[in-house]
């Protein structure tokens, strides 16, 4: 599963939560368009998917040696 859209919070920033209480803190990896942010997100997960099913023939691969 990709985590592009997801955001990456600090040791800082979630301290700074703690005491957050209006939600101010949040924030999104945002795009200018959906059609652009859609695209980045699925070629993060074919990434993602690619390294998945490389790791799995590998570990078969192993297996048969």
């Amino acid at each position: 599963m990709s985590d592009f859209l997801f955001a990456q919070p600090s040791l800082f920033s979630g301290f700074g939560r703690c005491l957050d209480i209006g939600g101010t803190f949040d924030g999104y990896n945002t795009s200018p368009s959906p059609e652009l942010a859609d695209s980045r997100a699925l070629a993060a997960d074919f990434t993602a998917t690619g390294s998945d099913m490389l790791s799995a023939l590998k570990k078969f691969a192993a297996g048969r040696e």
